[in-house]
């Protein structure tokens, strides 16, 4: 059996009740096979970029899983579709968004996934909640490069 490694996921919602959404969301990738999730942030509002519609609900998940990044991949593809996920055009609003930034120290380019996410350096609505679970991973001055986007963090639940 091949050994666990850790593995961050970017959620974010825009349509419908997209703050439930995102918690379902995070309950079902604790839920995925040979996956436990270890961590969660906190979730966040955020205004779309590059994109329009309503203000986004974003959170990231830490999890360990022995999943490999195609397997994974499709599991949270599987997960969008469930939860009503159409890609009608590139960025348009979503039901829900999962995007697996980190998969241990894999590097991945391939025509269905690039990893590390190739814009997470560039999103306040990943770096925030990423830096809230994982400082380490998030240095100051990148949170500093996205602190022009607006990111509130949402009382729990």
């Amino acid at each position: 059996m091949r050994d666990a490694v850790t593995a961050y996921i970017a959620l974010g919602a825009n349509l419908g009740d997209a703050a439930q959404a995102v918690r379902d969301a995070i309950a079902h990738i604790g839920a995925l096979p040979q996956t436990v999730l270890v961590r969660q942030s906190s979730l966040y509002r955020t205004a779309p970029i590059d994109a329009g519609g309503p203000d986004y609900i974003n959170a990231v998940v830490e999890v360990s899983t022995r999943l490999t990044a195609p397997e994974l991949l499709a599991q949270l593809q599987r997960l969008e579709l469930q939860a009503g996920r159409e890609r009608s055009w590139r960025n348009a609003p979503r039901t829900l968004d999962l995007d697996l930034l980190l998969l241990g120290s894999a590097r991945i380019e391939s025509a269905a996934l690039t990893v590390p996410h190739p814009r997470m350096q560039q999103r306040a609505f990943v770096l925030v909640p990423l830096s809230e679970i994982a400082p380490q991973l998030v240095p100051a001055a990148q949170l500093l490069a996205v602190a022009g986007q607006t990111s509130t963090r949402l009382p729990p639940a």
